[in-house]
C-alpha cells in the first residue's frame, strides 16, 4: 500500500526525548540563554566611567556667575578698587576659578578642548582689561603703570618711527621691496636685521641655543649611559651650573679679540642653555624604561643601535623638556647682558627707556620680551611634535569620545 506524502502539510515535534537525540546540535533553552551574547551593563553608580558620563546642568553656572557680578558690583559701590585693588583682584581671580571649572564640567567633552584654547587666550585678555580699568581709575599709577593702551601705542611708535641711531622695534620689514630695488635682496635683509631690536635678540638667541644644544645632548648622554663618567663630572658641572651667568660675562669678555662684540654674549646664551640640556638629557638616558633594554637586547641590538634607537626616543621626552627650559634660560641671559653690554636688541631698548623716565615705551621692551618667549615656545613645540610624532595625541586619550 502505497501512502502520499504531503510536503506542505504540518509536522509535529518530536518529543523531547526524541528531539534531544535526532537533533544534537540544537541547544536546549537554557543553553540558548547562556549563549546569548551578554548585553552591556551600565556602569555601578559612583564608579569612575559613571563620573565620566555624568554632566554638570547648565545652570549651575548661575550660582559662580552671580557670585562674580554680586561681589564686583558691591565691591565698586564701595570704592574697594581704590582701596585695596590687590584684595578684589584675588577675591575676582578665585571667582573666575569657580566660573571656569564649572563651565569646564558642563561643556560636551568634544568641545572641551576647544574650551580650554579659549580659556587659555581669554584670561590674559581679562588680565589686560583689568589692567586697563585700574589704571584709567587711577588705582594703579598711570604714570609708572601705564594702561597697556598707552603701552600697545608705544610699540606702534617703535616700530612705525625709527630712532636716533637709526634703529626701529622690528626692522620695518615691509620696506623690503623698495630696498631690494636699491641693494639687492641680501643687502635689504642685512639692512632690515641691522635696524631691528626684536632680530638682534633673535639672533643672539638662536645662535647660542644651537652651540649649547650640541654639546649638552652628548655630555648629558654619556653621564646618564656610563656611570664613571656621571661621577666625575656630577660635581664640577653643579659648581659651574650655580654661577650667575651675567657674573662671568666680564671673564668671557676677555677670551675674544674683540670684547665688545657678539661673541661673548652668544658664548654666556650657549653657556646657560648647555646645563639645562646636560642634565634633563642626563636624567631622560637614565630614566628610560628598563624594559625598552631588554627588547632591544633580544633583538640583537647592539651598543649603537642600542643608543640610537632605544634609548635617545625613550628620552626625547626628558630632553625636550630641558630644550623649552634651556630656550628661555638663553632669552633671559640674552637680555640681562644687553641690559649692561649692547648698543642694540630689546634689552637694551628696555633698559635706555628706563633711564630716560619713559615707561610705556620701556613697557613695550618688556611685553616684546614676553611674546617672544611665547613665539619661541611655539615654534619650540612644533618641532617637539614633528620629532615625536606618537606625542601628538597626548592628553586626547583621557577624554571619553561620546
Amino acid at each position: 500500500m502505497t501512502s502520499t506524502h504531503d510536503p506542505d502539510a504540518p509536522t509535529s515535534a518530536p518529543p523531547p526525548h526524541v528531539r534531544g537525540r535526532e537533533h544534537p546540535a540544537d541547544p536546549a533553552p537554557a543553553d540558548s540563554a547562556a549563549a546569548a551574547p551578554a548585553q552591556p551593563q551600565p556602569p555601578a553608580p559612583g564608579s569612575a566611567s559613571q563620573r565620566l558620563l555624568r554632566r554638570v546642568p547648565h545652570h549651575r553656572l548661575a550660582a559662580p556667575s552671580a557670585a562674580l557680578v554680586g561681589f564686583m558690583a558691591v565691591f565698586t559701590l564701595v570704592g574697594g578698587w581704590r582701596l585695596a585693588w590687590w584684595a578684589g583682584a584675588l577675591v575676582t581671580f578665585a571667582l573666575l576659578v569657580w566660573l571656569a571649572q564649572t563651565g569646564q564640567e558642563v561643556v560636551p567633552r568634544r568641545h572641551l578642548r576647544a574650551y580650554e584654547r579659549g580659556l587659555a587666550t581669554l584670561f590674559p585678555l581679562l588680565l589686560l582689561a583689568g589692567w586697563e580699568l585700574l589704571a584709567g581709575t587711577g588705582a594703579l599709577s598711570a604714570r609708572w603703570f601705564p594702561p597697556p593702551s598707552d603701552i600697545a601705542v608705544a610699540v606702534w611708535e617703535l616700530s612705525v618711527e625709527p630712532e636716533t641711531g637709526g634703529t626701529s622695534l622690528l626692522g620695518r620689514p615691509w620696506r623690503l621691496p623698495e630696498l631690494i630695488g636699491e641693494l639687492g635682496l641680501a643687502g635689504a635683509l642685512g639692512a632690515i636685521v641691522e635696524e631691528s631690536h626684536v632680530l638682534a635678540t633673535l639672533g643672539r638667541v638662536f645662535i647660542g641655543f644651537v652651540l649649547g644644544l650640541a654639546p649638552g645632548i652628548v655630555v648629558g648622554a654619556l653621564m646618564g649611559a656610563n656611570r664613571t663618567v656621571r661621577i666625575m663630572l656630577d660635581n664640577v658641572m653643579s659648581a659651574f651650573y650655580v654661577l650667575p651667568k651675567i657674573a662671568i660675562f666680564p671673564i668671557v669678555m676677555l677670551l675674544f679679540a674683540n670684547p665688545f662684540g657678539e661673541g661673548p654674549i652668544i658664548t654666556v646664551v650657549a653657556v646657560s642653555a648647555f646645563f639645562f640640556v646636560a642634565f634633563n638629557t642626563m636624567a631622560g638616558v637614565q630614566g628610560v624604561d628598563r624594559i625598552f633594554l631588554d627588547v632591544g637586547a633580544n633583538y640583537g641590538a647592539n651598543r649603537l643601535q642600542m643608543f640610537r634607537h632605544v634609548i635617545i626616543p625613550g628620552a626625547l621626552p626628558v630632553i625636550f623638556a630641558g630644550f623649552r627650559i634651556a630656550l628661555g634660560a638663553a632669552l633671559i641671559v640674552v637680555v640681562a647682558v644687553e641690559f649692561v653690554r649692547a648698543d642694540q636688541g630689546v634689552g637694551h631698548l628696555t633698559i635706555y627707556y628706563w633711564e630716560v623716565l619713559s615707561p610705556p615705551r620701556m613697557y613695550a621692551g618688556l611685553f616684546t620680551t614676553m611674546a617672544l618667549g611665547v613665539l619661541l615656545t611655539f615654534g619650540l613645540l612644533a618641532v617637539e611634535k614633528r620629532v615625536m610624532p606618537w606625542r601628538r595625541n597626548r592628553g586626547d586619550d583621557d577624554l571619553p569620545t561620546g
